[in-house]
């Protein structure tokens, strides 16, 4: 028995290895052959029976870890005069865990009895087990002020940026946080409300001047009317929430669930599971798992958290920071489905054939535990032949099954032919202090499709089940574009040279030929941008009009109720029409669902114009220091005032002004989309490549001005003598030109369509 490992060896491998917890893994970690297996058998049990270690099937699993966000208790200082703190919920039967705080300069004071909610990092080697970062203290919801600190003698004021709140907050001195005088800052409310003066506030952050990158997103916020303090009863509620036990729940905890985020998530709603669908009347079927946070369990209807998640409508995403819909205690924690914790679940169960037709599905309200937490990138390199300590033990008999049901869905999916857009989005890396280090465009990998082929499976899943039991429920509608915009598009296909078919009803089918026809060519980024503008925009409503873009008949949102108040309107239509408890969709909301369709389709609206403010912001701050160089890019928007130009290497829009194309005149032809030169005939239009000088950058407003250069590789020309107005000459064009303007546009246009078409 010489080579079997001792109990703490054992405990140690586990808490460091969590998905190499089998039999099996134990054993060959520490050489454990032949008979000696029995002894290692034995010593398992006894640790099991102890309560060190808990058996789920074939796996231990150490029950004494905590998720990565907790609620602590304060404790009080050591004798050293570190912060420790002890969580108030424990699910581990062995000794609680030593909780260090680290907190930082602007943090709160914080003394014994003090609960908090704190993110957690595990530690090895201390005398003690976690670190803990303060997110907030529980019960105090301090009011924000964002504004211009004024300095003076007694410390300063705060004048908030928003012009809704026109009173003025004085700091005392020790309370700046060495702000200096216009610099922006970021205040909480210090002590009780005055009834008299101005009232008290303490400088938490300073983000410097207010055009720098960091105050970037904090002014979008505000300029757009982001709700981002939570109301007091709002976060008392979420403190009080406690974890769902398995009461009237499914247990679901032994199922192999696992959930695929980004790298940088801070939430996990949602978890899934692909198996072999043991039917033999279902040869090369799959059963697939999704299961998405319960949210409506914590977020009950008419509560506070209810009216503050209705007011949001949706979390906010920016590069530096996220605004939930949800407080963090709900949305880092009790929501999340962390790794290795019980957490509440919403789930389905699909049965797919073997070419990805759904055969059935089944609804459970349930409790799971996810095996593990992973990144697109970490499964993505599991599947290419590279898999790391976490996605080895688990390629085989998770992953693997994953990519497996999603070929089939793939196939699906190519039969169905929902709308192939090729729109590669950016992302903006910032660094700590909020500058950004580089713009790229997000890699797209087949990880990434096999997340969104299983969330758009469950969410038609959810929409049909609802409409089977005739339970009201609020829909995702995309409308097929109307007749204008088709026209439209189809003028534009024709001037680069492809068709777009006419005379028939409308289908995705036909979209993705016009799109195949463009790629390759030097008019694929402009019919794939003309086809998006030609898109209505999705909604949500009480009525079913289908989904156009996915050509799907019936399709709900389901899959994100931590962040989307639609989800939760659907999830608790679910717990209503299967009967799963009263916390589901009352009377008052069904008659209300067509408000708050129209409600929350306005707040998408508005987070997409803060996130897209934001992000010209940050790159024109990213580019204010290239003012003078020379970019390529594409043309992306034609207006009578100039030129919109989308740069191929960060995909900022910018503004080349008609006033800088030249002394001629240039007339603007909205049908084609077409600027046209009345002396030397130039004919600017929709996806040209052109080279651009970067005139100007504002990171303040997020506008470039650009001075065009040159038109597919041609130098614009000097122009004629139709001299611009404001420039000596006379507004418009001489009037013998005007009076041939519609004849001479014309021409031009139909020459240029013929040589587009004898060129391809």
């Amino acid at each position: 028995m010489s080579n079997i490992p001792s109990r703490a060896e054992i405990l140690d491998w586990i808490a460091q290895n969590p998905t190499l917890t089998s039999k099996r893994d134990i054993a060959k970690a520490f050489g454990v052959k032949g008979a000696a297996r029995i002894d290692l058998k034995r010593l398992l049990k006894e640790l099991e029976a102890e309560g060190h270690l808990e058996k789920r099937r074939k796996t231990y699993r150490d029950p004494d870890r905590l998720p990565p966000v907790a609620v602590l208790q304060v404790t009080g200082p050591d004798r050293d005069g570190d912060l420790f703190a002890r969580p108030l919920e424990w699910q581990g039967e062995g000794d609680e865990p030593r909780i260090l705080l680290a907190l930082r300069e602007a943090d709160p004071a914080l003394g014994a009895g003090d609960r908090i909610l704190a993110r957690m990092q595990e530690v090895k080697g201390e005398d003690h087990h976690y670190v803990g970062r303060l997110i907030r203290r529980i019960g105090t919801n301090p009011k924000k002020i964002l504004g211009i600190f004024r300095k003076s003698a007694e410390g300063g004021r705060v004048i908030p940026i928003d012009k809704k709140d026109d009173k003025e907050w004085m700091v005392p001195e020790g309370a700046t946080h060495g702000a200096q005088d216009g610099e922006l800052v970021e205040a909480e409310q210090s002590g009780p409300r005055a009834r008299m003066g101005l009232p008290r506030a303490r400088v938490i952050d300073r983000l410097g001047d207010p055009g720098a990158p960091k105050a970037v997103s904090l002014i979008a916020i505000h300029q757009h009317g982001i709700p981002d303090e939570f109301p007091d009863d709002a976060i008392a509620e979420a403190d009080a929430a406690k974890p769902a036990g398995l009461k009237g729940r499914e247990d679901l905890r032994d199922l192999p669930l696992l959930t695929i985020d980004p790298s940088d998530a801070r939430d996990r709603d949602d978890a899934v599971l692909a198996q072999p669908d043991d039917d033999p009347g279902n040869p090369g079927g799959h059963a697939i798992w999704v299961a998405i946070a319960d949210v409506a369990h914590y977020v009950r209807p008419g509560s506070a958290l209810d009216r503050e998640a209705w007011n949001r409508g949706n979390s906010t995403y920016f590069p530096d920071r996220v605004v939930p819909m949800l407080p963090d205690r709900l949305s880092g924690d009790l929501c999340s489905l962390h790794e290795g914790v019980p957490r509440a679940c919403v789930a389905v169960r699909m049965v797919l054939d073997a070419d990805g037709n759904k055969l059935s599905h089944r609804f459970v309200r349930g409790l799971m535990r996810s095996v593990a937490s992973l990144s697109y990138q970490q499964v993505q390199a599991a599947m290419d032949g590279a898999p790391d300590d976490k996605t080895g033990p688990l390629l085989d008999d998770v992953i693997r099954p994953l990519y497996a049901a999603y070929e089939a869905l793939a196939s699906a999916r190519r039969r169905r032919q929902p709308l192939d857009l090729d729109l590669p989005e950016r992302k903006i890396v910032l660094s700590d202090e909020g500058h950004v280090t580089s713009v790229a465009f997000s890699e797209r990998l087949d990880a990434h499709r096999l997340i969104e082929e299983f969330m758009v499976l469950a969410n038609v899943a959810a929409a049909e089940e609802l409409k089977k039991r005739r339970q009201p429920l609020l829909f995702r509608v995309h409308e097929e574009p109307s007749p204008e915009k088709l026209d439209s598009l189809r003028e534009v296909a024709q001037a680069s040279g492809l068709v777009l078919a006419k005379g028939q009803v409308l289908q995705t089918r036909h979209l993705n030929q016009l799109l195949a026809q463009a790629e390759g060519t030097d008019f694929d980024e402009l019919i794939n941008m003309s086809t998006l503008r030609a898109m209505t925009q999705a909604y949500y409503g009480a009525e079913n009009f289908g989904h156009f873009g996915l050509a799907l008949k019936d399709y709900a949102h389901f899959t994100s109720p931590i962040r989307r108040y639609s989800d939760l309107v659907v999830h608790r239509a679910l717990i209503t029409a299967h009967g799963w408890g009263k916390d589901g969709l009352d009377e008052a909301q069904i008659e209300r669902l067509d408000a708050t369709g129209e409600h929350i389709s306005e707040t998408e609206r508005r987070s997409m114009m803060a996130e897209r403010d934001t992000n010209d912001r940050y790159l024109a701050a990213f580019l204010a220091e290239r003012v003078g160089n020379e970019f390529t890019g594409r043309v992306s928007g034609v207006a009578k005032f100039g030129l919109f130009v989308k740069l191929a290497e960060t995909g900022a829009d910018g503004l080349v002004p008609v006033s800088t194309l030249g002394r001629e005149f240039f007339h603007f032809d909205a049908d084609s989309q077409t600027l046209m030169g009345a002396d030397s005939g130039t004919t600017i239009g929709l996806g040209q490549t052109v080279t651009v000088r970067l005139a100007e950058a504002s990171p303040v407003t997020g506008g470039l001005i650009l001075e065009l250069l040159s038109i597919d590789g041609a130098a614009m020309p000097a122009g004629g003598g139709g001299a611009r107005r404001g420039r000596g000459g006379r507004k418009g064009p001489p009037t013998g030109r005007r009076k041939n303007r519609d004849k001479i546009r014309k021409e031009k246009l139909g020459k240029k369509i013929t040589r587009r078409k004898k060129n391809d």
